[in-house]
């Protein structure tokens, strides 16, 4: 377990960075992230490059035994380099090439841009491979799946789409380019998507686009990766990410890499409407199954935040402790804050770090301090791992069709992913959110929201989970559409409707408006945004409409198929269903529940196969009490508890 920051000596006087060390080490940073934006300090003219400053960098940090993650810096070529290659920065999809003069603007198509990249990246692996104090490496910084539409960018599409397809032909018929007159004739008449509406546009068109732009994502990051194992085949090798706008498929991003890094920037405000969700306990265990293993988070929240939009307020008292710990809880095993010392210039200077513009160590940074020390007690940690009895399916494929074409007012995937972890998270439950594809027999539990976009090694892993004894929940908008993102000419959920036992007959998209379900115990309920009407074959209804045409209709139906059990929730409710549904399910199937916890308060479990590690962080603005079943020794304040006091987002640790 390792606390670290993120740091920029290219940024300060060289009369700082020996304090600035020795004050990272009596504070206990183990580790720094240094170099992902330096690359004009590194290659200040074409083909002339100066190592000096950061041999110095690097020999302080040896000095005072801090970590190195050392960053290949090929995010934010210099201006010299756009200057005598203009053709290397993207192109919008308005078909204008994207201004430079802030971050992130190559085109990593680019020919010339892939071998100035391959060659920063060579000289800075050569100078420092073998160094036992770089302990590990990152690739570029925050890539996105770049929607550039330039002509190497529109030729490689093309070139994707041949190699995909074969012929043109091939390709109007998936495309479905009957429609609006949209037939090529030739390949060179393919063209990326637009800045049109996404919705406007040809969705089979959009979804190969993304799945091309993924594609080219992963041949930029193989690249690099072997210009770095060749001369350091033994340092693990990463990239940070988040959910960015152009969010990539991060099993994809991941796949050649050694671990996952994560930018973890929590809500500095907790929401008064309970239907919000504001805890990035999901996001964190998105990240903990991209690999499934433990990840790390590579920029963790240290002031307020504020560049491209105004200010945040800053973190309360204990956020910066709560939300540290709240990341480890999930499964990372080394947080790295962002940053060490908040910038005095450039648009980022009220993006606050752990120290502010004066200078002067205050509040945060002394909190951030007892983090350091905090988890220098968590040794027994180490070679923990999280294991789960309950998953959620995340699939970018699915995330990307909805973005492409919007269902109704309010409908947004990713929502009915949270809303099931938050309700197992009340009963304090480890849960894992994995891919489709991944292996889902060890779990008793698991929940496929919207399987949108037909996928036939998904269907046949979620239909054999549930015959070899598995329990599922499927939802709306299931089995809708193809591979190609083309809606089926089948009754819905198409392929699911054996398994699920039951046929949609229609659907009422209602947006925002409310109406309510009733389930078998007489419960009544909120739904809103969808509304399928469910025609029984084998299963039973779970839960009817109240309201509308389609009132005693079923809205949430289970079947018995072959040895499991699989639910459908036709419908979008709001957090109470899915908290009951939750005890429901975990009951049924025998997922041990912690009852009555606090609002706010999460608990998860780390286990080293011998002994259980709970953390409870209460991820909330009021004090509250948890009695224990039992008295147990809690890793935090060194003494046997049999009731926990936490403040707000405080966090206690206790040994099973």
């Amino acid at each position: 377990m390792r606390i670290g920051v993120d740091h920029y000596p290219e940024q300060w006087d060289r009369s700082l960075w020996e304090k600035d060390a020795e004050l990272m080490a009596k504070t206990g940073v183990r580790v720094v992230r240094i170099g992902e934006f330096a690359w004009s300090k590194l290659e200040p003219r074409d083909g002339e490059f100066d190592f000096e400053w950061l041999d110095e960098v690097i020999a302080i940090f040896e000095r005072f035994s801090i970590g190195v993650v050392m960053c290949a810096p090929t995010n934010c070529p210099p201006l010299w380099f756009y200057k005598a290659h203009p053709e290397a920065v993207q192109v919008g999809p308005d078909g204008v090439r994207i201004q430079t003069g802030i971050r992130g603007h190559r085109c990593i198509n680019s020919p010339i841009f892939l071998a100035y990249a391959k060659r920063i990246t060579e000289q800075l692996i050569r100078r420092y491979a073998g160094r036992k104090i770089i302990i590990a490496w990152q690739l570029d910084n925050e890539l996105e799946a770049y929607p550039c539409t330039c002509e190497v960018c529109k030729d490689k599409f093309r070139s994707w789409l041949s190699d995909r397809y074969d012929n043109i032909e091939a390709v109007n018929k998936a495309f479905g380019n009957s429609v609006w007159s949209l037939g090529y004739s030739d390949f060179c008449e393919v063209e990326p998507p637009t800045a049109y509406p996404k919705a406007w546009q040809n969705p089979a068109l959009c979804m190969d686009w993304y799945r091309f732009i993924n594609d080219c994502l992963y041949s930029y990051i193989k690249e690099l990766s072997i210009v770095i194992r060749k001369e350091d085949p033994k340092v693990p090798l990463t990239t940070n990410t988040w959910l960015c706008e152009n969010a990539p498929d991060f099993y994809k991003l991941f796949d050649n890499l050694d671990f996952v890094s994560y930018d973890n920037y929590p809500a500095l405000t907790i929401p008064k409407d309970p239907e919000e969700f504001y805890s990035h306990a999901f996001h964190l265990d998105l990240m903990r199954g991209v690999k499934e293993q433990s990840f790390w988070v590579m920029e963790q929240l240290s002031g307020a935040t504020g560049s491209w939009t105004p200010m945040s307020p800053t973190p309360r008292p204990g956020m910066i402790m709560g939300y540290g710990l709240q990341a480890i809880a999930h499964g990372a095993d080394t947080v790295v804050h962002f940053r060490w010392r908040t910038a005095v210039s450039g648009a980022e200077m009220h993006w606050h770090g752990l120290i502010d513009h004066s200078n002067v160590p205050g509040r945060r940074f002394f909190e951030f301090s007892e983090l350091c020390k905090t988890v220098s007690k968590l040794k027994v940690l180490e070679n923990t791992q999280m294991i789960s009895e309950i998953a959620i399916l995340y699939s970018p494929e699915n995330d990307q069709a909805f973005k492409i074409q919007p269902q109704t007012e309010g409908f947004y995937y990713l929502e009915q992913l949270k809303y099931f972890h938050a309700a197992f998270t009340r009963y304090g439950a480890n849960i894992d959110v994995v891919s489709p594809e991944s292996d889902l027999s060890r779990y008793k539990l698991v929940v496929a929201p919207t399987m949108y976009i037909g996928d036939k090694k998904a269907s046949e892993n979620i239909y054999r989970y549930v015959i070899q004894g598995g329990t599922l929940v499927l939802t709306n908008r299931s089995g809708v559409k193809d591979e190609n993102n083309n809606c089926v000419m089948d009754t819905l959920p198409a392929s699911y409707k054996e398994l699920i036992g039951a046929e949609i007959s229609e659907y009422d998209p209602i947006g925002a408006q409310e109406q309510t379900i009733r389930d078998f115990a007489g419960n009544e309920f909120v739904c809103r945004q969808w509304c399928d009407i469910l025609q029984p074959t084998t299963a039973r209804a779970y839960a009817e409409y109240n309201d509308n045409f389609y009132r005693c209709c079923p809205a949430v139906t289970m079947n018995r198929y072959c040895g499991g059990v699989a639910y459908y929730v036709g419908t979008v409710c709001k957090s109470d269903f899915y908290e009951s549904f939750a005890s429901n399910l975990m009951k049924q199937t025998g997922i041990p529940r912690l009852k009555g916890l606090p609002r706010g308060v999460e608990v998860t479990t780390r286990t080293n196969g011998l002994d259980d590690f709970i953390f409870f962080f209460n991820n909330s603005d009021a004090h509250v009490t948890i009695p224990l079943p039992k008295p147990m020794y809690s890793i935090i304040d060194s003494v046997g508890k049999d009731k926990l006091e936490l403040g707000p987002f405080e966090v206690d640790i206790v040994r099973k």
